[in-house]
């Protein structure tokens, strides 16, 4: 097993993309502690699912923009399981499709804090536990191209996040290993809600691999980057997008 004997760390992990990531870790040996906010049947069915295969889980409520709430996940994590060893910053989303003219400084500053800000407060508090490993970020397509319309804050964000994994990996190197993903289309309860139907179609249509992502394709590559099968590589923003956009 790759993670045999490592604490894994997934926030947001009670729906789609990280409660995938949670199990596809928990199955190759990581301990892993859940964060989420709201998605208490996801994170808890989750943790039944690892714990029957023999494995070793928790799900905890938190506002990762509370330093008590970044605090009490990341104690209980060593607490409980003796270590920190891998930190996937997952938590993050659009909010709204707002245009900037209509923006208003508390949806920025919202959007901002969700997806930057969570990522800051969760990595400074892991590194105070952490002696080596990996911290996986999930930034975006939309960090790349700007994203869709009304999505200039989600973009920005992720932009930011993409270029502060390449700064922490200058600083943390060579214990740590910091990377990011850039997914695109994933067939995730975001585009349930912020993308339409007709572009979630047409993507399927003109993209190479002729279908949109799935959790579990993003999870196999966060796997990739927290394990040692990736020991060269850090300060990488990895696209996953079907062949949509090549950078």
């Amino acid at each position: 097993m790759k993670l045999q004997g490592k604490t894994a760390i997934v926030t947001g992990g009670g729906r789609d993309i990280g409660r995938a990531v949670a199990i596809k870790l928990a199955a190759e040996g990581a301990a892993v502690a859940i964060n989420y906010f709201s998605s208490s049947e996801g994170a808890d069915s989750a943790v039944a699912e690892i714990t029957a295969a023999g494995g070793k889980a928790f799900a905890l409520q938190g506002d990762l923009n509370t330093q008590e709430g970044v605090d009490a996940l990341v104690n209980k994590a060593y607490d409980e399981f003796g270590s920190v060893d891998v930190l996937v910053n997952n938590t993050g989303g659009l909010i709204a499709r707002i245009k900037i003219a209509e923006m208003s400084l508390e949806h920025w500053n919202n959007v901002m804090d969700l997806n930057l800000t969570s990522t800051f407060m969760m990595t400074k508090a892991c590194l105070a536990k952490m002696k080596s490993g990996a911290i996986v970020n999930l930034a975006s397509q939309a960090g790349r191209d700007g994203g869709g319309p009304g999505s200039v804050a989600y973009s920005a964000s992720k932009g930011a996040v993409m270029t502060f994994t390449r700064g922490l990996a200058k600083e943390l190197g060579p214990d740590i290993r910091v990377n990011a993903l850039c997914p695109g289309m994933i067939d995730t309860d975001f585009h349930n809600i912020h993308t339409p139907d007709a572009a979630r179609r047409g993507l399927e249509a003109n993209a190479p691999v002729r279908r949109q992502g799935l959790p579990e394709d993003v999870a196999n590559l966060v796997l990739f980057l927290a394990c040692e099968d990736s020991a060269f590589i850090t300060g990488a923003n990895v696209d996953i997008n079907g062949g949509m956009l090549f950078s």
